[in-house]
């Protein structure tokens, strides 16, 4: 497993698709949406939660197709398939690799691109708490969403069709807690919320991802 885990972790760097191209993103979206709003502090404290919310959902579509696809391409997949190691965990360590690469670095940078948002000051613990809770659930989520359109030519768009409505009880409760804690309003509801979604997502999905690779696998 630890193994599996350096490889992915070493191929996402190579490849590109990891850290670097979610934290740009990440940014361009941050520094556009004051163009698009007008740059008034009020506005843009109180749209800063969910902006920086949806730009770390839409980071982390980015490179949810490249979880399975390349191991699928050379055949590595069907090896990880037939290897002693379940394939639940394999899932697991795929997903991860995939939040330790794009979710961990967006929640580090998200607080320091608060600051383009005019995010109260109160809000940035509880906008970088959120995404610690809520960030494994996109990861575990997208990689339940790579597992059904693995295989499938230029699945790049049915996965963020497939993938966007489930991340939007993640999206409601993460924003909700994020603007809860700026305007200094009680946190635990919506932050229990999340940790709820998270832990079930954790629970259940890599056992629905495997049970989708072996379908598409044999």
């Amino acid at each position: 497993m630890r193994a599996l885990l350096w490889r992915d972790l070493a191929l996402a760097v190579r490849a590109g698709g990891g850290f670097g191209l979610g934290l740009a993103f990440f940014l361009i979206v941050t520094v556009l949406v004051p163009f698009g709003v007008g740059p008034e502090t009020a506005r843009l404290s109180a749209i800063a939660p969910g902006i920086l919310w949806i730009g770390a959902l839409l980071a982390c579509l980015l490179s949810l197709d490249r979880i399975f696809a390349l191991d699928f391409e050379d055949g590595t997949l069907d090896l990880l398939a037939t290897a002693p190691l379940p394939l639940e965990g394999i899932v697991a360590v795929k997903a991860l690799a995939h939040w330790i690469t794009t979710g961990l670095p967006l929640v580090a940078a998200a607080p320091a691109l608060g600051i383009f948002l005019s995010l109260p000051g109160p809000g940035y613990p509880w906008l970088f708490l959120s995404l610690l809770i809520g960030t494994p659930a996109l990861s575990v989520i997208g990689t339940f969403g790579a597992a059904l359109t693995v295989g499938l030519k230029r699945g790049g768009l049915l996965l963020s069709l497939l993938v966007l409505p489930l991340y939007v009880p993640t999206l409601i409760f993460g924003a909700e807690a994020a603007r809860r804690g700026a305007a200094g309003l009680p946190v635990e509801t919506p932050l229990l919320l999340l940790a709820g979604v998270s832990a079930g997502a954790l629970a259940l999905l890599p056992f629905a991802a495997a049970a989708v690779l072996r379908v598409s696998l044999r």
